[in-house]
């Protein structure tokens, strides 16, 4: 059996590769062997905290380090526990909403799993 993707366009399973691109000789759809494999690792991205805890939808997380809030003089300290986070993706993996602070984005790199 063939491990080559099936085309995005028409679903057809006889994909060929020319070069470095994939071919489909039913439909004549051609795209790039790096954008499919791309896509692929994108499908499978895991968010880890600070330790390499895998983190899901929900988890409940403490802050590592102490951060500053941008744009006012408020700072979210060491030890502020967040329930229910949200992952998302971007810059800034985890939304959630955190007590006397209100919502806010976090990167993953400073949180721990509970």
């Amino acid at each position: 059996m063939s491990d080559l993707p099936r085309c995005p366009k028409c679903n057809s399973e006889y994909t060929y590769e020319d070069g470095e691109m994939y071919v489909c000789p039913e439909c004549a759809h051609e795209w790039p062997r790096a954008a499919a494999e791309t896509a692929a690792g994108e499908a499978e991205k895991v968010f880890k905290d600070a330790n390499g805890n895998v983190l899901q939808d929900g988890d409940s997380v403490t802050v590592i380090k102490d951060l500053k809030v941008k744009g006012s003089s408020l700072v979210v300290k060491v030890g502020t526990k967040v329930k229910n986070i949200r992952l998302v993706e971007g810059d800034h993996d985890i939304d959630c909403k955190i007590d006397g602070i209100g919502a806010m984005k976090l990167k993953s790199e400073f949180v721990k799993k509970l």
